[in-house]
């Protein structure tokens, strides 16, 4: 997922290691690759989930989908064919949340089952008796219209304002809020579907798309390759197709089609550079979904087919490194895929490394290295307000929800622990190793142990003269970043640092900064590095000469906006309600809501706004920023 660009990237707070269900700390050991991380954590065990599939696992889900607008529901059912890993397993036992569960049959016929009472967050085991005869069930079922996974939009909420709006977000553990099943991300499902819906609207899903397909109100869709639950995604809407390549095409409202499509038109260029680095792309086509704004995250790279915030078309593509992410994903991620939550380095960590890569092989070493230094000045702003034992790669989640782990530890600290593999071992020797690990793992789910594991029989064994396992286990279980460590630099920013410090100095004025030839990346360094304290002078001249205040950029606009609340300049609190009502993505919206909930003025600005926008925002956005307005 793309919680982040990778210039200025993530959402959500993370819980990392060491945190007990009632919040005290508990020890954990740093240990050699061959133990295991924690004596207390069972590597490989998901704490998420309430299925059984080390006794039963479904290999395959058969969806037959109702999309009711009017009800806000889904409603319909879904076969499982499972395989019994225990010859003498008798149950199956599901996820599920806020679900109605009306019926469950095999071979026919109506077998007993029990839905378990809810949990805060994990939701209900549903635990099923198996047919003595045959391999599948099916479990009929209507959604709730409050599920977690689920966002229902009007048409008032839409840019095209005459249809209604449905999209689904799955990770964390969001799939089981429109689908019974075992949602974990180490049990690996194909799954086909049939969804049907009012006929004017169009049916996507990350799976096999069709971009000729008639618009009749029933959509059929086959994912052949294994995927995990918080992979499985359905948009409805009044959509349109653009092809941007030959394998590469986008899918949005009317209003939006043409400007996305010419703002990620390199999107095809990336799939091939990086193709011929790291290994064929597995899944056919590479699609993307612009969802409305009030989408929460800024990617989700559902396979075949991403979902995107419109948030990103800038106009100059300064922002499509999102775009690469997503993509990166279809390697370290969807085809090698964390086993537990866990383990999200493991998918986050090897796509920012890969995003860099792609916008470096597309858009050369000075565009690479500009995002390199932004992504470490966020790491670093991570390191400095997380507890410590929320600092390490090998994250301890138990009790917590998994949306917690979300933060720049994952995806920052894990690219630049890879990035001192590669400086190492050299680029081509570290190259090899990557693609060779993807081959390696082809479609399954890994754990950081196994990860080590075959790191320590490959590459460690290879160039032990430069590697060492106490080195990798300090990176991957220890606070913090480790001394020595790769140091992104950017001349781009010399020039950028130069000015900030000439006008703060009062040597030059505002209007006379030479920024004509300034990237986007430039703007944010020059925003983002400013003292935290500026006067109302100071800011009205920056804001008169560059009319932050209206950027139609929505990083710049992101970061000049928290600049105001913080010193309070309320020439821009206009556009500041403005933003917040009209964008839903967490990661632009929750720093100024966290911002203003600081003082009781500004607390009262907050939750005006929230009022305002709360109904149009997702589930997870309002979980991650009501405490701000209470």
């Amino acid at each position: 997922m793309t919680t982040k660009l990778i210039m200025s990237a993530v959402v959500c707070c993370s819980l990392l290691m060491g945190c007990s269900p009632n919040g005290k700390t508990e020890q954990t050991a740093v240990v050699t690759a061959s133990e295991t991380v924690s004596t207390e954590i069972q590597v490989g065990k998901d704490y998420h989930s309430f299925s059984n599939p080390d006794e039963v696992k479904v290999t395959n889900l058969v969806l037959d989908l109702t999309v009711d607008f009017e009800q806000n529901m889904l409603s319909g059912s879904v076969q499982l064919d499972y395989k019994k890993v225990l010859p003498s397993a008798d149950k199956l036992v599901l996820d599920t949340r806020d679900l109605t569960i009306t019926n469950v049959s095999a071979n026919g016929k109506t077998i007993p089952f029990v839905l378990a009472s809810q949990d805060s967050f994990l939701g209900a085991a549903l635990t099923i008796d198996l047919p003595q005869v045959g391999d599948s069930i099916v479990v009929q079922y209507h959604t709730s219209p409050q599920a977690s996974g689920v966002q229902w939009l009007t048409p008032a909420q839409t840019a095209g304002k005459q249809h209604p709006f449905l999209f689904t977000q799955s990770q964390a553990i969001h799939a089981r809020s429109f689908i019974p099943l075992q949602d974990s991300p180490q049990v690996r499902v194909t799954y086909q579907a049939t969804i049907r819906t009012p006929e004017a609207l169009l049916a996507v899903m990350s799976a096999a798309n069709d971009p000729n397909t008639p618009r009749d109100g029933v959509y059929e869709f086959s994912m052949p390759q294994p995927i995990p639950s918080y992979l499985i995604a359905l948009a409805v809407g009044d959509l349109h197709f653009k092809a941007m390549g030959e394998r590469t095409g986008v899918y949005s409202e009317a209003s939006i089609l043409d400007a996305a499509a010419a703002e990620f038109a390199d999107t095809e260029s990336m799939l091939i550079a990086t193709e011929k680095t790291f290994g064929p792309y597995s899944w056919d086509r590479y699609d993307l979904l612009i969802l409305p704004p009030s989408f929460p995250f800024g990617g989700m790279e559902n396979p075949r087919l991403s979902f995107i915030t419109p948030t990103v078309i800038a106009g100059d593509k300064s922002l499509v490194s999102l775009i690469a992410h997503e993509l990166a994903h279809s390697w370290s991620g969807n085809t090698v895929t964390n086993a537990t939550w866990r383990d999200l380095w493991l998918n986050e960590g090897f796509t920012t490394y890969l995003t860099y890569r792609i916008m470096e092989m597309v858009y050369g070493e000075k565009r690479y290295a500009m995002e390199a230094v932004l992504g470490r000045q966020e790491l670093q702003a991570d390191i400095d307000n997380l507890a410590k034992n929320d600092q390490v790669l090998a994250i301890d989640l138990r009790g917590r929800d998994p949306d917690d782990v979300f933060s720049n530890i994952p995806y920052e600290k894990g690219a630049l622990f890879l990035r001192e593999l590669e400086q190492k071992v050299g680029r081509a020797e570290f190259d090899k190793f990557l693609l060779a690990y993807f081959k390696h793992f082809n479609f399954q789910s890994i754990t950081t142990d196994e990860f080590v594991a075959y790191l320590q029989d490959t590459l460690v064994k290879e160039h032990s003269d430069v590697l060492s396992m106490g080195r990798i286990n300090e990176w991957i279980h220890s606070p913090g970043v480790p001394e020595n460590a790769p140091v992104p630099q950017s001349d781009a920013f010399t020039v950028v640092d130069q000015a900030r410090a000439d006008w703060l100095a009062g040597t030059i004025e505002a209007k006379d900064i030479k920024v004509k030839e300034w990237a986007t990346h430039q703007w944010l360094y020059f925003l983002n590095n400013m003292p935290e304290k500026l006067s109302q002078k100071q800011l009205a001249e920056l804001d008169d000469a560059f009319d932050l205040t209206q950027s139609h950029n929505n990083e710049i606009a992101h970061s000049w906006l928290l600049i105001s609340v913080n010193n309070w300049y309320e020439p821009a609190f206009t556009r500041l309600h403005e933003y917040l009502v009209t964008i839903g993505r967490n990661k632009l919206v929750k720093p100024l809501y966290k911002a203003l909930s600081h003082t009781a003025e500004g607390k009262k600005m907050a939750q005006k706004a929230f009022a305002e926008a709360k109904d149009g925002y997702h589930p997870l956005t309002v979980k991650a920023n009501e405490g701000f307005v209470e």
